[in-house]
């Protein structure tokens, strides 16, 4: 399998720090955030990673180089403006769409045992999977609810075809993991919203699979998350890890 790991936002909410080092690079507990995803997917044998760059991505290339010494093997996706995930993910279709993929933000701590996201997406055999986690904030945040057979039947307001009864549903918010079929690059290309380069790939492509009756599951995870995206939460995140409370076992 091969990944891609989002690094290319400006990190707005990091300011004055961002303006002259890219959100990427930001270190938390000792090492830059990137390196968290980076080291969660070599420990499950995913080496081959593109990374996407916008702001100051000529620091984050410098710094990870080749890939080599953190064990992978690291390719760059330049955005000359930002695409969003969707526009993203399009635009490293060449190194991607060889077969499942696993897609990552940079600014997340998560300890995903990721052998048992790809056996359960394997199972579902859908073309996307998302992995989502409960949170009581959901509906402030963008709630996802899934079904008792771990269909997204309503995502961000959208709701799914209407000729199933899918029974009651669990809300949960998105962790920023997902994996992903290439013929997620297909339904991309189809839509026309989607031409013009820049779009997200949740409130795009998902929505529309959602309302077309597309297969768009959800892997609940109820392990440690922490959002990385200002100075609070990164706190947060580094007092966990000091403390021992919190061990991710892919730094072991």
């Amino acid at each position: 399998m091969k990944a891609m790991v989002f690094a290319a936002g400006y990190g707005q909410r990091l300011l004055p720090l961002t303006e002259r080092v890219p959100k990427a690079l930001v270190p938390v507990a000792g090492r830059p955030m990137i390196e968290y995803p980076l080291l969660l997917l070599r420990h499950y044998g995913i080496r081959e990673v593109v990374i996407n760059l916008h702001h100051l991505g000529e620091m984050i290339e410098a710094y990870l180089g080749d890939g080599k010494k953190l064990g992978l093997e690291i390719a760059y996706s330049g955005e000359r403006e930002l695409l969003d995930t969707g526009g993203g993910l399009l635009k490293a279709k060449s190194f991607l769409e060889g077969g499942r993929f696993i897609a990552i933000n940079s600014d997340i701590l998560i300890d995903i045992p990721l052998h048992q996201l790809i056996a359960f997406h394997s199972e579902q055999a859908a073309p996307a999977t998302l992995v989502v986690r409960p949170d009581e904030l959901a509906d402030q945040y963008g709630a996802i609810e899934t079904s008792g057979d771990h269909r997204v039947r309503r995502f961000l307001g959208h709701r799914a075809s209407e000729n199933e009864s899918a029974g009651a549903l669990t809300k949960y918010m998105f962790t920023g993991v997902q994996i992903l079929e290439p013929e997620i690059f297909q339904i991309m290309e189809a839509d026309s919203t989607c031409n013009s380069g820049k779009f997200s790939i949740t409130r795009i492509t998902y929505a529309g699979m959602l309302t077309r009756g597309a297969k768009l599951c959800g892997f609940p995870y109820h392990g440690y998350w922490q959002d990385l995206g200002t100075f609070e939460r990164i706190n947060e995140a580094e007092q966990n890890l000091a403390s021992g409370e919190i061990k991710l076992h892919y730094l072991t």
